[in-house]
């Protein structure tokens, strides 16, 4: 899943592929004490997309994985909050 990752300006930050989803990337940047400050998915529909990072931004990224995680869309395995939840998971420490 994921294409880049890196620290910039005190931030973790990650980039990363989607699958199975009508969203293409999930950006993620996460304070030092794993607080998601900055979170924007590259395509997908934007009011979803938009709406699926407002309950994790400022979070602890445990706790947003624990909000998002598991759920899937229609008859797929997965969905962009479970994509966003994967992504979190993979930046824990």
């Amino acid at each position: 899943m994921m294409v880049a990752n890196g620290i910039t300006s005190g931030l973790r930050r990650r980039v990363g592929k989607t699958h199975v989803t009508c969203s293409q990337l999930i950006h993620i940047g996460l304070a030092p004490d794993g607080r998601g400050v900055s979170l924007r998915f590259a395509g997908g529909c934007r009011g979803n997309t938009t709406g699926i990072c407002s309950p994790v931004k400022d979070r602890k990224a445990t706790e947003g994985k624990q909000r998002l995680g598991g759920q899937n869309y229609g008859t797929r395995e997965t969905s962009c909050p479970d994509q966003l939840a994967q992504a979190l998971e993979a930046m824990i420490f």
